[in-house]
């Protein structure tokens, strides 16, 4: 009954894991929630924890990335039991995670001792999070340090990016279980040391880590609504052309205009002449440029690319290049082909675009452009950076309904600018569009599920944050090495 009970506390401390993250940001339960985790592992079996860690994993992504069900099933019109299966099988595999975290913990440090927490247990879910986050193409969706943006720690990503902000959520739980599971002289050292990371990172946030370069950019968001589970019917492809085309008539004040993420559902070289020349003509007209995200088929190669479209001074493109597995290209396809198939799965089929590619030039200033998901990824927003004077996002939303997907993405979104600081203008097709600046914090955002526009101002900057010039290599770097030496530590005997 003991283990039942623990059971059922460690899910829950899980399940709640997600109200630390957007929309509701109660910051403060990323750190309990791990306390929970760290004290009912004590001095418990390898197998145990094993169960433990994966009972926490299952609450946690089972709140938190629940979405997944809505996208396959609402909008992917597969069956209620497939979509289950699918989502279920995807939770239970990410659940595997913190099973591994655990249960490497107990066998590796079966003994309870003050570098298991001080050291091991913050290292090691780092490590975890950051295999979670490139294996497969990887998945860093709820990595903690998203969920800080209210609290001081927050001002740590400039330097050591999410994962550092990770590190220092994972840090104050474990320095709290020294308080509380070990005498006053720890006790005290614990929580002088809690209280001095705090302090410190709360003074980080005066430091102005880029300049601002050149002029203001007045630039406008148009978001179109265009309902996922339509979009692509033959009658609303020129209701579509026509809501983008009068929206956007109406801001060609602006500096830069952008459409969201596949917001015509038609190719490009369908509306290349007439449609999009027109455009193109009054963009010049108005000396603004016009960026927007639709679909490009490659006639020679045979290839479709999620692209974005540059319309001004001079047409020019960028190709998402991190593809969603099965949600834009089937990995493994000569494999799995067949089954796909045999499910009816709805699966684009989309190629990568180059690796390295030149960046975009809107409204004078070079610009890091990534589509949708891409931003979940923040190594590779780096490396174009300094270069890249601001940053645009443009997403398509609408596969997630009125769920916790598209808050949780816009949080990612603001750790990207905080991390380089740089601000961003974030077009999607149906919510949540925002200005962010350079500080990841929200300037201006649109309601969802309204056909709206958002016009706002974007600075561009120089400079390189810390974060910019080491990437993820110094972090994660720092977690192996203090990880492997706690572990050379403790199987050293005593004499």
């Amino acid at each position: 009954m003991k283990r039942n009970r623990k059971s059922i506390l460690v899910l829950v401390a899980g399940g709640i894991l997600p109200l630390a993250f957007a929309p509701y940001h109660i910051y403060i339960i990323a750190i309990i929630s791990p306390i929970f985790l760290f004290a009912i592992c004590r001095n418990a079996l390898v197998k145990q924890t094993l169960w433990y860690g994966w009972l926490f994993g299952l609450g946690y992504f089972g709140v938190g990335v629940s979405w997944i069900y809505i996208a396959i099933h609402d909008f992917g019109h597969t069956s209620v039991v497939l979509a289950l299966s699918i989502t279920g099988l995807f939770i239970a595999f990410l659940s595997l995670f913190p099973a591994l975290l655990a249960g490497l913990i107990t066998f590796l440090f079966p003994n309870e001792n003050k570098t298991k927490y001080l050291l091991v247990w913050p290292t090691l879910w780092v490590i975890i999070e950051w295999i979670r986050g490139w294996i497969f193409t990887g998945f860093p969706w709820l990595s903690l340090g998203y969920s800080q943006f209210e609290s001081p720690l927050s001002n740590l990503a400039p330097i050591l990016g999410v994962y550092g902000v990770s590190l220092a959520v994972v840090l104050s739980a474990s320095l709290i279980i020294l308080a509380c599971y070990w005498g006053n002289s720890t006790r005290f050292i614990a929580i002088g040391g809690l209280g001095s990371l705090w302090i410190f990172s709360f003074f980080l946030s005066f430091i102005p880590w880029t300049t601002p370069i050149g002029n203001q950019i007045q630039v406008t968001l148009i978001q179109g609504n265009t309902p996922q589970d339509i979009k692509w019917e033959p009658n609303q492809v020129r209701l579509a052309l026509e809501k983008y085309h009068d929206l956007t008539e109406k801001h060609w004040d602006s500096d830069l205009i952008i459409w969201p993420e596949g917001a015509l559902p038609v190719l490009y070289h369908q509306i290349a002449q007439g449609y999009l020349s027109d455009l193109e003509d009054e963009a010049k007209t108005h000396h603004t440029d016009l960026l927007i995200g639709l679909p490009f088929y490659n006639q020679e190669g045979g290839k479709y690319y999620n692209g974005l479209l540059n319309l001004g001074a001079k047409r020019s493109f960028y190709y998402k290049y991190h593809l969603v597995p099965f949600g834009e290209y089937i990995p493994l396809s000569s494999y799995l082909q067949g089954v796909i198939d045999f499910f009816n799965l709805p699966i684009s089929s989309f190629s990568h675009g180059e690796k390295q590619q030149p960046l975009l030039q809107v409204a004078g200033y070079l610009v890091a452009a990534s589509i949708c998901y891409e931003d979940a990824f923040g190594e590779e927003i780096t490396k174009k950076l300094p270069e890249a004077k601001f940053l645009v996002n443009v997403t398509n939303n609408a596969w997630y309904g009125d769920s916790l997907a598209p808050h949780q993405h816009l949080q990612i979104a603001q750790m990207r600018s905080l991390e380089v600081g740089r601000d961003l203008a974030r077009a999607t097709t149906n919510g949540i569009s925002a200005i962010i600046n350079a500080k990841g914090r929200l300037i201006a955002t649109t309601d969802q599920f309204i056909t709206t526009t958002l016009t706002g101002i974007i600075q561009p900057r120089e400079g390189k944050t810390p974060y910019v010039f080491w990437g993820n290599s110094f972090i994660i770097g720092l977690c192996f090495v203090s990880f492997i030496f706690s572990v050379i530590k403790n199987r050293q005997p005593i004499n």
